[in-house]
Formats: structure tokens, C-alpha cells, sequence
């Protein structure tokens, strides 16, 4: 469910842009065959603020601030684009500041795996950097980045932790938060044609010892994917893994599970580890103009790599570290977005059935 308001207003020359938007989160799970029901009806709705200023010094400087607010989340970005040449690297300067409750690592599995509760810890995170957007080549593209990111976890209270309710470390410096510099470089090829698509992301984060307690990782992600018709039908398919060496708290662990990882399972209930990989195909059959069917298959495994993660939460809490999703589903397309409903079963044959809207962008 969206419900919004969008006011234009001009200040001397400039116009800005208001924009608010009332979310309903649909793309929680919804369990079957017993529905669960929230205690609270507002527990899953979001608030969206939005201002843009598209001229802000009169050199087409753009600002722009988001905040998202949900019962228990809430997010801040501000971010500054300063126009270059177009054969110069642009520069994106940002802001952020997030609440968001940690149950991908942290949470408990619950329902043979298909949901995951709180683990009472969340993540306060604060970051500052720099983007330097590169010109584009051919098909690719690429950015890097700089931002400091200052991370303390609190419970549900809101008091400052640094172990979880098993007596185990949150932070990696064992104190009540987490320090560090992280040079980012990312690289990204988009190929498309009217029968096909191709894309690959690449990203590689290096954390840099400034200071003796700050965090010394090298974090490495990527996305590859691939689309075709078969004649009125679609197939993607798409990998995407990563592995992280070094210093590492236990919310940097890549967690697998979920609506846009495995469904059928809970956010993180397959597994949490310093590797990972994850598979997904999905077969789209039109039925309509704006109605389509899929049939899917997820799959993800941690690699054996839960057991580096310190603390090892994925053992404590018995996820299995592999698993396998089935499932249909339908797509609808609207002026609002495409509303999307899966109906997933994981191999404990628990069956979920998700529900989610990608909107137009604004």
C-alpha cells in the first residue's frame, strides 16, 4: 500500500522538490497456513521524506535529504552532487545516519526456518564519505569511494551494548562500538538488447589502519546476471557471492535468507559466514499486458565459513548454513510499481508466502 504527497516550492530561482510517502511494508513474509499478525498495526509501515534542491549555489548543485522512518528503523541520508566535465569524475559527497534492527546475523530462526524474531540487537551506524564517479567506457562503469563508519549496537531499550543475550562480543574491538576507514572501488557492466540482458557488478572494500583499534578487512562482493527470451517467456538467472578477510565484527557476516536472497526462508535463516553464495532462476510467462507468472528456485550456502565468524551466532542458533527454495508467484505492473507475490517453500517444507511493491522511481 502507497499513499504519498509531492509540493514543488521556488526559492528565487530554484525549485524544490518535497516529496512524502506513507508505506505499507509489504515485503514482510506472510506465513501459511496460520497467518501471522503483527500486535501492532503500524508496526510495518514507513514514512518517506524526501527534499530536493536541484540548484542549490546556482551552479546546478544538487542537494538532496531522505529520511525513512519506520517503527523500528529509521534512516538518514544526505547527500551533496557537485557538477564536473562530463570527462572528469563526478563527485558525490554523503551523510548517513541508521537505526535498523540486526536479525540477519543476530535473529533466531523460528517456523522450521521460514522467519526470523529479534536477537534484542540492533545497529546505530554513522558514515561520511566521498564517491568519485568515473566516465563511462563501453558497457562499463565504475566508482571510488572513501567514508568513515562509526557502528555501536544497542538493544531493545535502546542502552549501548557490546555482547549479545548469549554473553558474546557485538564489535569487533570488544567494545561498545566499532571504528573504520574503508576505501571502496566498484565496477559495473550493463549489456542489454531487446531479447536479453547481461550485467556484472564487482566491488572490493578495503579497510584501512589509521588507527590501531580500527578495523583492517578486505571485503569482496559480486552480482552477475543474466536474462533472454525463450520465445514468450523470460529466463534470468543470477549469482552473486562475496568473501571478507581479516578483522570482522559479527554483523559484516554475509547473511543468506530471505526475499531477495533465498526465499522460503527467514532474513539470514540459512546462514551467516565469511563467504558466500547464492543462486537464483526465475521463469516469467506473460499472461497479460500487465500480468505475468514465475516459477522459482533459490539456493545459498555459507561455504563452511560460519564457523570464522566470531562467536559463530549461525551455529548457536542451528542454521543449517545450506539452502533450497521453490516457488511461484505473480508479477503485476501499475503506475505505482510492480507488485510482486511469491509463494515459496523451503526444504523443510514450510511454505511462505511473500508480498512486495518496487515503485517508480521518483
Amino acid at each position: 500500500m502507497l499513499m504519498g504527497a509531492q509540493k514543488s516550492i521556488h526559492a528565487g530561482k530554484a525549485k524544490i522538490d518535497f516529496n512524502v510517502d506513507l508505506t505499507q511494508k509489504l515485503c514482510g513474509a506472510l506465513l501459511l497456513p496460520h497467518i501471522r499478525q503483527s500486535t501492532d498495526p503500524f508496526s510495518q509501515v514507513i514514512a518517506r521524506l524526501s527534499i530536493k534542491h536541484p540548484n542549490l549555489f546556482g551552479r546546478n548543485e544538487k542537494l538532496e535529504v531522505l529520511w525513512n522512518k519506520g517503527l523500528d528503523d529509521s534512516n538518514i541520508l544526505i547527500a551533496f552532487r557537485r557538477p564536473r566535465p562530463d570527462w572528469t569524475s563526478q563527485q558525490s559527497f554523503t551523510i548517513q545516519f541508521s537505526v535498523t534492527p540486526e536479525t540477519a546475523v543476530h535473529g533466531l530462526p523460528v517456523d522450521h526456518f521460514s522467519h526470523s524474531e529479534s536477537g534484542s540487537v540492533n545497529l546505530c551506524r554513522f558514515s561520511a564519505g566521498v564517491d568519485f564517479n568515473e566516465p563511462s567506457t563501453s558497457h562499463w562503469s565504475s566508482t571510488t569511494g572513501i567514508k568513515f563508519e562509526h557502528v555501536h549496537p544497542i538493544n531493545n531499550d535502546g542502552h549501548m551494548i557490546s555482547r549479545d543475550v548469549d554473553g558474546f562480543p557485538i564489535t569487533s574491538s570488544g567494545s561498545t562500538y566499532d571504528n573504520m576507514v574503508i576505501l571502496k572501488q566498484e565496477a559495473q557492466c550493463a549489456i542489454a538488447s531487446d531479447d536479453s540482458f547481461t550485467r556484472l557488478n564487482f566491488q572490493m572494500e578495503q579497510g584501512l589502519p589509521l588507527l590501531s583499534k580500527w578495523l583492517i578487512f578486505n571485503r569482496f562482493k559480486f552480482v552477475a546476471s543474466k536474462g533472454f527470451k525463450l520465445g514468450p517467456t523470460f529466463l534470468v538467472t543470477s549469482l552473486k557471492g562475496g568473501s571478507i578477510v581479516g578483522d570482522m565484527a559479527p554483523y559484516q557476516a554475509f547473511a543468506i535468507g530471505g526475499i531477495d536472497s533465498v526465499r522460503g526462508y527467514g532474513e539470514g535463516a540459512v546462514g551467516s559466514g565469511r563467504s558466500c553464495l547464492v543462486a537464483n532462476s526465475e521463469f516469467t510467462i506473460p499472461v497479460t499486458k500487465e500480468l505475468e507468472g514465475a516459477i522459482f528456485m533459490d539456493c545459498g550456502t555459507d561455504l563452511g565459513s560460519s564457523r570464522h565468524v566470531p562467536g559463530n551466532p549461525a551455529l548457536r542458533q542451528g542454521k543449517p548454513g545450506f539452502g533450497v527454495g521453490v516457488g511461484y508467484g505473480i508479477r503485476f505492473s501499475s503506475h505505482l510499481g510492480q507488485l510482486r507475490v511469491d509463494y515459496a517453500m523451503n526444504a523443510f517444507r514450510q511454505k511462505t508466502v511473500y508480498f512486495s511493491i518496487n515503485s517508480v522511481s521518483s
